[in-house]
């Protein structure tokens, strides 16, 4: 069998490498870091356990088929959410409970039912949608030549409603801002209900988010169990793992790649599941016809300038208060809004021109911007302990607070010297806000505090301006957008060479850096 080596040791790496060390190829995973999972990875401090990534878990047909396929087991529970804004909430368990939402927002909007109703509607065509693309298990997860069954009696009878449905979101790719602003006319509601998404996520995607929610589950032990899980798994089938390993040149002629200390390691095939951008900066075109070469360098440079999305800043609380208080309050995983008046042009226009006219700027202003920012966003907060109660401390709460942010913002405060103040400043506001208004008793409760910012998941985990979920929303995104034409997202210009994970197909997240890495290794095994 041929030397696998891969580099990027997250959640797509660790699916490829535990599929091709089963197939039988000598596996080399290759990881920056001292621990494999990148953004589905936990972390743990004095006793509070934290999600260090993504907060739950979205099995869209093809994480427990994943789990499955390769024989590993994952006690999970079901992740049920929690929408509030100011003093309304809803507690979302069912796909009746899209009615209650249409009531959840008239409370708050009584003057713009008929709009919301419009919305409703909507969103329910859409909801359906979602129940057709994810309503079985991935075949590619599946022996069909065994599994007669699910092949006659599930797989043949749902691909005519998945190719229809194929057709019928393409007309749903406009941005869910410019697509909703023409059936919302109240901006401050068109903003409860998209800004907690992505700037400019397609339609279709954000207004699935109801059929999202309800197909969320949350491992035992925390999300990184999954990544622990698969981890346990390549070791079992004779991969190999590489941590601390940083590489800094791809030789595709001579078909090696070097780290750190100048160390090669040769390969038969290369799947890079890491950062896209470091990819094609430090591949060379040595192995490409005179005719390709000039197609790569314009893909090459057209990756580096293109804008990778928004990241995100989350704050970790460790509390000395009980599960008790905040289990009658929310479930495990909340979005709160502590304003329904919405954040307007603040986290949008208003940030652009602050960072243009940045360093001409009273630092005062930026402060101001900042209060105003907070104020009015929405907040995902996760509470590892109301889904696995062994998470925190007997009689204590661990608690993550998040808000979707740009990077740039803490790189030129960065640059301006007061980064520290900036991220205190945050966190204490936040803190402050969550006091006045949800969690009255939090303020004085907190044990200890610290933060994720951009800048921390770029350094950790190695994701350009610390994305999330890979590529910016924007036109001519550099990586497939169509279900249809998924299987070639894996593929580069390249030789032996293919690619995984959240840069590979967009909109990314778990199960597309799962399914990457299963079509990667594929790839690779159709070679035999």
């Amino acid at each position: 069998m041929s030397k696998a080596v891969i580099v990027g040791g997250g959640i797509a790496g660790l699916t490829c490498a535990a599929y091709l060390a089963r197939d039988g190829h000598q596996v080399k995973l290759i990881e920056k870091n001292s621990s494999f999972g990148g953004l589905v990875s936990s972390i743990e401090d004095n006793g509070f356990h934290f999600e260090a990534g993504v907060r739950a878990l979205v099995n869209a047909g093809i994480i427990l088929p994943m789990l499955k396929d390769l024989d590993i087991n994952l006690d999970k529970v079901k992740n049920n959410v929690t929408i509030g804004v100011e003093k309304e909430f809803l507690h979302i368990e069912g796909k009746q409970d899209v009615l209650k939402y249409r009531d959840f927002l008239i409370k708050l909007y009584p003057l713009n039912s008929k709009e919301i109703d419009r919305f409703i509607k909507i969103m329910n065509k859409i909801i359906k949608y979602f129940d057709i693309l994810y309503g079985i298990d991935n075949p590619l997860f599946k022996d069909l030549q065994k599994d007669r069954e699910f092949l006659f009696t599930k797989l043949l009878p749902w691909l005519p409603g998945f190719i229809l449905t194929l057709r019928k979101i393409k007309r749903l790719q406009l941005p869910v801002e410019e697509y909703l602003a023409r059936i919302i006319t109240n901006t401050s509601l068109l903003d409860i209900i998209t800004q907690h998404f992505f700037k400019a996520t397609p339609t279709f995607f954000a207004l699935g988010y109801f059929s999202i929610y309800l197909d969320y589950f949350y491992p035992i032990g925390g999300v990184g169990t999954l990544s622990q899980k698969v981890e346990n798994k390549v070791v079992e089938l004779g991969g190999e793992l590489v941590p601390n390993t940083t590489i800094e040149k791809i030789n595709t002629y001579e078909n090696y790649i070097v780290d750190q200390k100048g160390k090669r390691y040769y390969y038969d095939n290369l799947v890079w599941a890491a950062d896209l951008k470091t990819f094609y900066s430090i591949a060379d075109e040595k192995s490409l016809h005179e005719k390709s070469v000039s197609q790569f360098k314009k893909y090459k440079e057209k990756i580096a300038n293109f804008p990778v999305s928004e990241s995100v800043f989350s704050l970790y609380l460790e509390i000395n208060m009980p599960l008790s208080y905040f289990k009658t309050i929310s479930k495990g995983h909340f979005f709160y809004t502590p304003r329904k008046k919405g954040l307007g042009n603040i986290h949008r226009k208003e940030l652009e021109n602050l960072l243009i006219n940045f360093n001409h700027t009273d630092r005062n202003k930026i402060e101001a911007w900042l209060d105003r920012m907070l104020e009015y966003n929405t907040f995902e907060i996760s509470i590892p302990g109301l889904r696995d109660g062994k998470l925190s401390p007997q009689g204590k709460t661990g608690m993550i607070v998040s808000f979707l942010t740009g990077y740039e913002i803490f790189k030129k405060v960065k640059e301006a010297g007061w980064y520290d103040e900036f991220v205190n400043e945050i966190e204490g506001k936040i803190i402050s806000l969550l006091s006045k208004t949800i969690y009255p008793s939090l303020q004085d409760n907190v044990i200890k505090h610290f933060s994720f910012t951009p800048l921390t998941i770029q350094s950790r985990v190695g994701t350009e301006g610390g994305a999330i979920v890979g590529w910016a929303f924007e036109k001519n995104i550099p990586a497939i957008t169509q279900m249809g034409k998924v299987s070639k997202a894996v593929d580069t210009p390249l030789p032996h060479i293919y690619q995984a994970g959240q840069w590979t197909y967009s909109p990314a997240g778990v199960p597309m850096s799962i399914l990457t890495g299963k079509l990667a290794a594929n790839r690779i095994a159709a070679k035999k």
